[in-house]
């Protein structure tokens, strides 16, 4: 894919996150898909979505920046949501909370094989229980 069509292909999967689109997220990651260099698989990517979603069920994606090179992409994005389920063994509090989130992802095929990035789980977490 060139850089255009990889940007083009993320914002459709940034899309498909904000609707909370579980099949359409789906679609653009692979069976095998490999997390923070394990193999975990597109299965557990969705049931780890799934729980983020009960637990903010509002959650949106900003992208603030995109990199591309070759077939990765590094993403900065901001999340934002209100927490009306429990997470990081915090119950629901009502709170709206924003995060910092990183992503680096290889793309092949049209669809997610690599990914590695971090959320920032401190700022989070000092919201929920602030």
């Amino acid at each position: 894919m060139s850089p255009e069509e990889l940007r083009a292909w993320y914002e459709d999967y940034l899309d498909a996150c904000n609707r909370h689109d579980l099949d359409a997220v789906n679609e653009l990651i692979a069976a095998d898909v490999r997390r923070q260099g394990r193999p975990r698989g597109a299965e557990a990517w969705l049931d780890d979505l799934a729980a983020l979603f009960r637990a903010f069920p509002d959650l949106q994606w900003k992208r603030i920046r995109l990199v591309i090179q070759d077939d990765r992409i590094a993403a900065h994005l901001r999340a934002r949501g209100t927490h009306r389920g429990a997470h990081l063994g915090v119950a629901a509090t009502g709170r709206h909370v924003n995060w910092a989130e990183f992503g680096f992802y290889r793309v092949v095929g049209g669809r997610i094989v690599e990914y590695a990035g971090a959320a920032d789980g401190a700022e989070l977490l000092e919201q929920l229980t602030a």
